[in-house]
Formats: structure tokens, sequence, C-alpha cells
């Protein structure tokens, strides 16, 4: 306990009183948030925005890292395979945002890397990240991840490696690249107002500081109890994700509206690895939906207009999309729309905690 608390207290200390400072660099430097023209965006208040320090997703990367170090040894519970996987996929996701964000400010354009080179570059991250997870047993001959389909815990008869030693690899690392290209666009597409993804990013990765502590305290053993949880290095998956809620509380002080800095890309990209991370780790891959259900709400409305648009020949669904730029068109504030998916945020990740422990009282 020790250990996670030190890790969430260091990395909120961090970004808390470190972010200033890293707003001066970040102007000295030039990396002013561009922002699409007014009538691209059919929203002129967003014009205002310009110039804004962006890139601040570094930030809490650093945060994240330092807090989890410094949290682990000094409860003498040093990083195991499980939390340095997290801070790949962090730190991976983010360097792909990081050169997204890059292009822009420097070209002074909102367009970065392509589509498909932003996807090419999530997927070298995934597949290390895969081929390592799978690998690597403890003494229980338990690896980071499983080659399952996970809803509350592996699903037995949804088995990769059923389908052959090459096929069921091909699928295996297919399933994963979805996951983790899945959630870090959904988030970049969630990160459209000041504090949204930040606040949002916070309930979802303490909910899985919850999922992991519980598996934790029901790790499977040789004295295990009926619905234990085979997963490998639970408290230090609890350790890593809570040093990020940290890093996250902190940035958000400067992030809520109106926004002192922008996360970017850096930074919605790498709450996306995470959220992917945790969720492939603590074995709850499809529950994650749910968890992480108000990044499904951004993403889900953009696929939902251009069907309708299709489909109808030319007529809209929303005003405009991702959904909160719709509400914003409706004449909702920002700061209503960002606290109202907050609070929308919440109670999904709780209903997905909640769903998790019924599951745990079915198997007693």
């Amino acid at each position: 306990m020790r250990s996670l608390l030190t890790a969430a207290a260091i990395s909120l200390a961090f970004t808390l009183f470190l972010t200033p400072v890293f707003v001066r660099l970040f102007r000295q430097w030039g990396w002013g948030q561009v922002i699409r023209t007014p009538e691209d965006i059919r929203n002129p208040s967003h014009s205002a925005k310009r110039g804004t320090p962006t890139m601040g997703g570094t930030i809490f990367i650093v945060g994240t890292i330092i807090g989890y170090l410094v949290g682990s040894y000094t409860g003498n519970n040093p990083p195991t395979i499980s939390g340095w996987l997290v801070v790949w996929m962090m730190v991976g996701f983010g360097v792909v945002g990081f050169i997204d964000d890059y292009m822009k400010v420097r070209s002074q354009r909102s367009l970065g890397l392509s589509g498909w080179r932003k996807v090419a570059g999530q997927i070298m991250v995934t597949v290390p990240f895969a081929v390592v997870a799978l690998n690597f047993p403890d003494a229980l001959g338990q690896t980071p991840a499983s080659p399952y389909v996970s809803v509350f815990r592996d699903v037995p008869w949804l088995y990769f490696l059923a389908l052959g030693p090459i096929l069921g690899w091909i699928v295996y690392l297919a399933w994963v690249s979805f996951i983790g290209v899945a959630f870090s666009n959904s988030t970049n597409v969630t990160d459209g107002l000041d504090g949204l993804a930040a606040g949002a990013g916070i309930f979802v990765t303490g909910a899985y500081s919850l999922i992991a502590f519980w598996q934790f305290n029901q790790v499977c053993g040789a004295d295990a109890l009926p619905g234990c949880y085979p997963t490998r290095d639970p408290f230090d998956l609890a350790i890593v994700s809570a040093s990020f809620v940290g890093a996250l509380v902190g940035f958000l002080w400067w992030n809520a509206p109106k926004a002192k800095i922008f996360m970017g890309d850096v930074g919605s990209m790498a709450i996306g690895g995470v959220i992917a991370a945790m969720a492939i780790l603590t074995r709850t891959e499809i529950l994650a939906v749910l968890v992480a259900g108000v990044y499904v709400i951004g993403p889900g409305s953009v696929i939902l207009q251009r069907l309708y648009f299709k489909i109808t020949r030319g007529k809209r669904l929303f005003l405009m999309s991702p959904f909160h730029h719709h509400l914003e068109m409706r004449g909702w504030s920002e700061i209503t729309i960002v606290v109202r998916m907050w609070i929308i945020a919440g109670l999904l990740a709780v209903s997905g905690i909640g769903f998790f422990y019924v599951e745990w009282l079915s198997q007693t």
C-alpha cells in the first residue's frame, strides 16, 4: 500500500508543481497549439485557443514514470515486467503522438501524420508489447497477458492458439493491435475540449487501479479461494495505474477550462495506451468497453455521422462530430459539456467495477 500511495503522490506533485515550468519552456520553444480555422470547425470560439502551449502529455508521462519508480522502490516492490509493459505502451503511443504534434507545430498546420502512418506507428508499439506479454512466465507459469479473449477473466473457449501455433499467434497479435489502436485513437478523438480527456482518464485509470488491486487481494496461489484471478503482478499494475492517475490529477489543474496547456496527441494517445495495456494485462478486454465507455462516445458519433451521411445521401445526424462538438453547436458551454462528460465517465467506470465485483461474487 505504501508503494501505491507514494507513486500517486509523487506523480501528483510532479505535474501539479512543475507544469508551469514546462509551460514557460514550451512557449520559448514555440510549441503552440495549431487550431483549425473557424470556417473548418464552424465554432469561432476555438480560435481563441490558438497558440496555447501543447504537447503537455509529455509532462504527465514523465511524472508517471518518476512516481512509479519512486513508489515501487520506496515500498520495496520493484517494477515487474507487467508494469514495464504498461510504461512501454504509454511511452510508445506518446512518441507516435509527439511526432504528430511536432509536425503540426513545425508546419503550423492542423495536419500531422496521415491516418495510416499513425496506425502503422501504433502497431509498431503494440506488436512488441503483445510478444513480450505472452512470455516471461512467473513461478506459477503465469505470463503478463494470456492467449484468450477476456471479459472479467479469460474466456476458456476463446483461445487463440487453438487455431494453431502460426494462425493463433497472428490472430492474437491482430487482436492486441486492434485494442491498442482502437483505444489510442478513440481517446485522441475525445480530446477536443479543455480537460475532457484528462478528467475522463482519471476515472478510467482509477477504476483499473482498483480492479488490479482487487485482483491482488484475490490472486491465485497455493491457498487461493474460489474466484481467484490468475493475473500476473496485479499489485504492480495497481501501482503504475495509480501513478498515472496522480499525474493526470496534477495536470488537470492546469488543463481544466480555460486550459493553460493542452496535452496534445502525445497525451491523448498515451492515455489510450495505458487503458489498452491495463485491459489486456488485467484480462478485462471486453469489460474495458464499459469502463472506458466515455471514450467510445466520440468515435461512435463519428461513425454514426458518416453512416447516416451515406445512407441519407448528404444529411447529417449531428450538427458536428465528435458528439461534444455537436453539443457546442447546440449552445452548450464548454465547461458544462466537460463536467457532464466527466460524470458520464465516472458512472461508466463505476458500473464496470460493479459488474466486475458481481462476477466475482458469482464465482465464490
